[in-house]
């Protein structure tokens, strides 16, 4: 695949997030924070009135578009704000949604969860120079270089992973279950991969313990939750609602 600057790139075609990618966090059924939280970026909810953004203290614009909040830098719109506020929400869940369509329905994964037993983790080979066990949908520990990831249940990682690849390259992973990164797991980075550029579609709940170190956009089918102290490096995107506990977000 040849990036735009016609530097040659690694992974799957980019997922469109479309007007979407105007914000950090978007949901459907509301946002909640647990104070303080820091959200660098725009919040939406839709299709539901700002009652839905709960725990924000929020002050309204004289516009009535938006409101602020002093755990928001950036602005935060909701369903019942005056036009053109509704409108544009609508499109940005359409195209949320059309983008988690997408990342779900990509076909050839490079790499798919075996049905039982441990399987050949060429990815570790690659990077480490000898194959190791992988249980199934334990992903802690691993090295991933770009390409397309399924999963047919549940992914967890109790340790830390990497993601290794240049500012150009791309990643989706597609799970079918839940996500649950443990208290404290710090996804990491290196070669210059880049947040914006591995997308997470997730049909089950989204689980970020306390502490830990989130990097990417989150496409949840239903909830995500950030607990105290989690940070996220990305954009988190849900169906249902996003509950913050403290954490701090920013793309």
């Amino acid at each position: 695949m040849k990036h735009a600057s016609g530097v040659l790139a690694l992974g799957p075609a980019p997922v469109n997030l479309g007007t979407a990618g105007a914000f950090v966090i978007i949901a459907q059924a509301g946002v909640s924070t647990v104070p303080s939280s820091a959200i660098t970026g725009d919040v939406g909810v839709s299709a539901i009135a700002a009652t839905g953004l709960t725990g924000f203290s929020l002050v309204l614009d004289p516009s009535g578009t938006f409101s602020t909040s002093s755990q928001v830098s950036g602005r935060l719109f909701a369903a019942d704000y005056t036009p053109p506020t509704p409108a544009r929400l609508t499109q940005a869940v359409s195209d949320m949604q059309a983008a988690y369509t997408d990342a779900m329905g990509r076909p050839l994964p490079l790499f798919t969860e075996l049905a039982g037993g441990e399987h050949r983790n060429i990815v570790q080979y690659m990077y480490i120079g000898a194959y190791a066990p992988c249980q199934l949908g334990v992903i802690g520990g691993q090295v991933f270089v770009p390409g397309l990831y399924k999963w047919s249940s549940t992914v967890s990682a109790a340790t830390s992973f990497t993601f290794a690849g240049s500012a150009t390259d791309t990643w989706i992973f597609q799970i079918a279950g839940t996500y649950d990164l443990a208290t404290g797991v710090n996804v990491r980075l290196v070669g210059g991969a880049l947040p914006k550029n591995i997308v997470w579609a997730v049909a089950g709940a989204v689980t970020l313990h306390a502490g830990s170190n989130h990097k990417g956009v989150i496409l949840g089918k239903t909830g995500i939750t950030v607990q105290t102290a989690g940070i996220v490096k990305g954009r988190l995107f849900a169906q249902t609602a996003v509950a913050l506990q403290s954490a701090k977000i920013s793309a």
